[in-house]
């Protein structure tokens, strides 16, 4: 008896603590009734039907025929409106700072709005996406064939979602091209930030642990390797100690680069065109165009007598 007791003041003193509003502070977001709250589930819906509609056949499990493809892709975009107007709306509930003041019917005309301005901009994003497959087509030996490329290839579902994300961030949605980018991320273990600015014929050659941050600016026909980072420096901080957001910390990286495995390049530098980096270089200084930069040759030792060891 006295057991059942103990294990019933614990489970009670566990509600207790988890329900303190202290600790709730950081940790709870408390929402209006009737609002919707973003969905990982119905997000990653959504992105598997962006990728459908942009390479049909590839992506879902459609089998698509010359003459039924409007029909389908139709179907496709009224179902995606439907998906995207619901998830915009839940990230504008989610940010909001007076949700009390808000009319909600104008918020939900006003994400539609948004859903088919991003809509429209699909025929371009599949623009892009079929230039990014040629070039890691182009680009990779090892690749027999373009489907494989769609088929097999990390980079293409990650620049997927990062050109879905980073449109949709264009047009002010907040949060949900995050959320998409993470899921991208996590999918590939290639981390692109959703304000990068990408050109086109863009790929990544294996891809994991490749870091993308978000004021980087990437000309077109750039190739990068597995676990280059494109990050920032330490950041300035203001005059109460706080870390200064919204200026430009990362580096832009002009047309024609190749940036080999495990390269950091840190800051708001210029990587010119047209330039070679080699792996595991550190780069924290500008670089003017058609310059090759690799690592100093590691000098030889004998070790066939011990030294050295």
């Amino acid at each position: 008896m006295s057991s059942e007791i103990n294990i019933e003041h614990k489970m009670r003193s566990a509600v207790e603590q988890l329900a303190n509003q202290n600790s709730l502070n950081l940790v709870c977001h408390e929402h209006r009734i009737g609002e919707p709250l973003p969905s990982i589930e119905k997000l990653n819906k959504f992105v598997g039907i962006v990728r459908e509609i942009l390479f049909p056949g590839y992506f879902g499990n459609t089998s698509l025929r010359s003459n039924t493809i409007k029909h389908y892709i139709g179907v496709y975009v009224d179902e995606l409106f439907e998906l995207l107007s619901e998830q915009i709306l839940a990230g504008l509930c989610f940010t909001c700072a007076n949700p009390e003041q808000v009319d909600m019917q104008e918020r939900s005309k006003f994400a539609q709005g948004l859903a088919s301005e991003f809509i429209s901009f699909l025929p371009e994003i599949r623009r892009l996406l079929v230039t990014d497959v040629e070039a890691a087509y182009l680009g990779d030996p090892a690749a027999n064939s373009q489907s494989e490329v769609i088929y097999c290839y990390p980079t293409i579902r990650a620049i997927i979602n990062h050109r879905v994300a980073h449109q949709l961030l264009k047009l002010g949605v907040p949060l949900i091209p995050r959320i998409i980018s993470e899921m991208g991320h996590s999918e590939t273990g290639i981390d692109i930030h959703p304000g990068a600015q990408i050109g086109e014929a863009f790929t990544i050659d294996h891809g994991t642990g490749v870091v993308i941050g978000s004021t980087c600016i990437i000309g077109s026909n750039v190739k990068l390797y597995q676990g280059v980072t494109l990050g920032a420096k330490s950041f300035p901080l203001d005059k109460d100690g706080n870390p200064i957001k919204g200026i430009p910390r990362h580096p832009i990286v002009e047309d024609n680069v190749i940036i080999y495995a495990q390269a950091t390049i840190l800051g708001r530098i210029r990587i010119g065109a047209n330039s070679v980096i080699g792996g595991n270089v550190w780069v924290t200084s500008s670089l003017p165009p058609n310059t090759k930069l690799v690592q100093s040759k590691a000098k030889e030792t004998d070790f066939s007598d011990g030294a050295g060891i």
